[in-house]
């Protein structure tokens, strides 16, 4: 692959990525699909496992969408934020790396939800 190549695919992986973060940005703090119950009071959890814990047992009444989503939702939602990194950046071309940086996303989306009061904040979420 020539440096033109490469090139075009860093240009054409940015755009992806700003449009991926756009996303998330959108889904996790603003959507009303997601997270937002309408209720006046804010919940939100800061006990490891509790909510985990909560959706197994209860994943016959909750259902499997939900259950599935909670359990496994922001393990897919930060998989392509791991596969653009290394796409975008050069200097993030180890896989600790990635994992540090999605950590560092997910708990500042955490703390936008705890601090902007949308979603709900979940410490099993940084899980």
């Amino acid at each position: 692959m020539n440096i033109s190549d490469k090139k075009r695919i860093r240009f054409v992986g940015k755009i992806l990525f700003v449009l991926y973060i756009v996303f998330i940005v959108y889904f996790l703090l603003f959507s009303d699909w997601y997270g937002r119950t309408g209720e006046t009071e804010y919940r939100y959890n800061l006990i490891l496992f509790k909510e985990i814990k909560r959706f197994w047992k209860y994943r016959e009444q909750l259902g499997m969408f939900a259950t599935f989503t909670n359990l496994f939702g922001n393990v897919l939602i930060f998989m392509p934020f791991g596969f653009f990194l290394p796409l975008i950046s050069k200097n993030v071309d180890r896989w600790y790396l990635s994992v540090l940086l999605s950590l560092y996303l997910s708990l500042l989306i955490e703390l936008t939800q705890l601090f902007l009061k949308v979603g709900s904040f979940d410490v099993d979420d940084l899980l």
